[in-house]
């Protein structure tokens, strides 16, 4: 790794690359980056003095603590904009400002108006814009997509999708209060649907083409201001497939080993993603966890970034993006994917708005049946 990252620093040919964001995520894309042996990370900006210090940690020779203070100094080609979802319009507009592409993470937008907007913005610019749409780059998706286009299971009449992941909370009993946005409608743009449903229809969408919302349902399992579970039916006209998602973001006693289930039941068979985990999946995951924890016992710093199933996703969908930046051409995973995986999500809130309405109607009918009218 040492003489690859000597290198990049050398190689003027290099793509330089500036992080907006270095959170959890942030970091992730960070050290994704850092171990590309032709993008040279030159700077990152977080507000927080913690990530910036590990970030320093990691190699990048330059840290801000206010990112539109990095895009007016540096000099990139492109940025990863890694920061809440209420700040990614404003990044993409200092970005386009700067003549700098950028490779945003999910959800693009907290709307499809202000998704809009932002791809208007870049646009004008002539700037490129990429979403962190990972899910379709994970090997046990990709090899749920080639037996499905191989047809070894013929016609698919219905498929489920479930997405899990801990709640902002963690664990119970939750001791540390998280960041606020994230239980903010406001700042995050929704609860699970937004967090985890975006992934979802994004696969759907790459594996059965467009998809048309039928039903939806919200709740929440633990008093917050959005939701932390829905429950989707959907129906994709062009395979004429039914389709059920549900994605939750729970606060677990302990955490799923695999948190995406896909299966689609063909006529003459089943594809599940299970059957395209690596054999080494379950031996790893363990052996970076208890790695994990002796490095924050010994003070050290965790292995943010490997080369490990969900992770090299990361790395890849990344690698993707700078590649399309570096020959001119459109990212894989571009603008208008980000819009779409929005668009569906709004419109499965408006059905679960009407479904709830429709039952406080019902409910409410039935606590209080009124006076009947007697004729005589």
């Amino acid at each position: 790794m040492a003489p690859a990252f000597l290198n990049r620093l050398t190689d003027s040919s290099a793509l330089s690359l500036g992080v907006l964001g270095v959170g959890n995520i942030g970091m992730v894309h960070l050290k994704s980056a850092v171990a590309m042996p032709d993008v040279e990370v030159v700077a990152a900006a977080d507000a927080v003095p913690e990530n910036r210090q590990r970030t320093e940690r990691a190699g990048v020779p330059r840290t801000y603590d206010d990112y539109a203070a990095l895009l007016d100094a540096e000099d990139l080609d492109a940025a990863v904009v890694a920061l809440p979802p209420f700040l990614h319009a404003e990044a993409v507009e200092r970005a386009a400002e700067a003549g700098v592409d950028v490779f945003v993470e999910k959800p693009l937008a907290r709307s499809t108006e202000e998704a809009d907007e932002l791809l208007e913005t870049a646009r004008q610019a002539d700037i490129s814009v990429g979403v962190d749409h990972t899910l379709r780059y994970q090997p046990d998706m990709v090899g749920v997509k080639e037996a499905y286009d191989g047809g070894s299971v013929g016609h698919v009449p219905f498929a489920s999708i479930t997405r899990l992941n801990d709640h902002p909370l963690g664990r119970p009993p939750a001791d540390e209060a998280p960041p606020g946005w994230p239980l903010d409608p406001d700042a995050a743009g929704g609860g699970s649907l937004v967090e985890l449903g975006v992934h979802c229809f994004d696969v759907l969408e790459w594996l059965f083409g467009d998809l048309e919302i039928r039903d939806a349902a919200t709740g929440k399992t633990i008093e917050t201001d959005v939701e932390d579970a829905a429950t989707v039916l959907m129906e994709a006209p062009e395979t004429g497939t039914t389709i059920t998602l549900h994605c939750g973001t729970y606060q677990w006693e302990q955490l799923p080993e695999v948190n995406t289930r896909l299966r689609l039941e063909g006529v003459t068979g089943t594809i599940s993603n299970e059957d395209h985990m690596p054999e080494n999946f379950y031996a790893g995951a363990a052996k970076s966890a208890l790695s994990n924890v002796a490095s924050r016992l010994t003070s050290d710093e965790p292995a943010v970034f490997g080369p490990t199933f969900y992770l090299q996703a990361h790395y890849d969908a990344l690698a993707d993006f700078c590649e399309a930046v570096r020959e001119d051409e459109r990212p894989p995973v571009d603008g208008a994917v980000g819009r779409r995986t929005l668009e569906l999500t709004e419109r499965a809130y408006e059905l679960a708005a009407a479904d709830a309405d429709a039952d406080g109607v019902a409910d409410d009918e039935d606590a209080d049946p009124g006076t009947p009218e007697v004729t005589l």
